[in-house]
């Protein structure tokens, strides 16, 4: 034994940096592989709208970046005026284009959901590309402005009523695009629809799971109700991301459930990696044909079983609907 460990250490001194190398661009590799797809498209928008909720952080804003790079016309809808003023001098300074205008929104009111639906619809003559992509994730038990659970309330209802006060100006710019960004979270969720707001058995991933899972069913029936308009609909994992959405959940580890996710989020996507997604399904042209379909790494997926299911898709988008107050 002692003959063989003497063997390695002489090994591995006389192949230091042989060994050095090959572990370097082994976890280069790995990086690279994780950093997951790339949208590859290089369509312009020139004469387009978009408009984007969560805009001023994360992949909201770098997917906002490649939109203005494009030449579209981008709307960052924010609820933090200050940073969404900030994220908008600099994606104008990095990309060349100055047509980017910030509008509030605060997603946990409806009341901010429908001014901005108004304001939109008096103030732009189209919207081609409609980003879902603001969210919360693993808030304690917080209530909405108007009493909703809070993770379903900003991640689920708060976009479909955004979404459903702008199908109109959708339907007159078509061919147009709806993108949900969801989670693989929703492989593990559960539509509790006895206790939508889960007030007898409140759990942070149990309500997020069911938040993310909504964001696919609502894909699912918002596509077979456009079908044949003109608006195609998507919904997406973006990967696992070193973003600032993880604020609630972080502070609630363990001192050691820390120390070993430090190391771990160096192999997380970045804000740009995260964002890649996102981008494929709102301008690649292979998918302009395509509605419904669930995204991870810019390529269709299959969700988990229980994200497939019509009935419950239609049942979730009676009682949404019900809640924000449409007809």
């Amino acid at each position: 034994m002692q003959n063989y460990a003497e063997a390695i250490k002489d090994f591995v001194e006389k192949h230091a940096t042989g060994l050095t190398v090959a572990v370097v661009a082994g976890v280069l590799a790995l990086r690279r592989w994780l950093a997951g797809g790339v949208c590859r498209s290089k369509v312009r928008l020139d004469g387009k709208t978009v408009l984007i909720t969560g805009a001023n952080t994360g992949i909201g804003k770098e997917t906002a970046m490649d939109m203005a790079k494009r030449g579209a016309r981008v709307i960052l809808a924010c609820r933090d005026m200050t940073r969404a003023r900030i994220a908008a001098d600099e994606i104008r300074q990095q990309s060349g284009n100055g047509n980017v205008v910030v509008k509030k929104l605060d997603l946990s009111s409806l009341q901010s959901v429908r001014d901005l639906a108004k304001d939109v619809q008096e103030s732009e003559t189209r919207l081609d590309i409609l980003i879902n992509n603001a969210g919360i994730m693993m808030c304690p038990k917080w209530k909405t402005e108007d009493g909703f659970e809070m993770q379903f309330g900003v991640n689920h209802l708060g976009h479909f009523l955004l979404t459903n006060c702008l199908l109109d100006l959708l339907k007159k710019s078509t061919p147009s695009r709806v993108v949900i960004v969801s989670s693989l979270a929703h492989e593990k969720g559960r539509m509790e629809f006895d206790d939508i707001n889960l007030d007898k058995d409140y759990h942070r991933m149990k309500s997020y799971r069911q938040s993310k899972l909504a964001n696919v069913l609502f894909c699912r029936e918002l596509a077979s109700r456009l079908k044949d308009t003109g608006v195609t609909v998507y919904s997406l994992h973006p990967g696992v991301i070193c973003t600032e959405l993880g604020r609630h959940m972080f502070p609630t580890l363990a001192l050691w459930q820390k120390i070993l996710l430090r190391p771990i989020t160096l192999f997380m996507k970045t804000p740009r990696e995260g964002a890649q997604t996102t981008i494929y399904c709102a301008v690649d042209e292979s998918q302009a044909d395509v509605s419904g379909l669930y995204y991870s790494d810019c390529a269709p997926k299959s969700p988990a079983p229980n994200a497939l299911d019509d009935e419950a898709a239609k049942k979730l988008w009676d009682i949404s609907a019900s809640m924000v107050g449409l007809a």
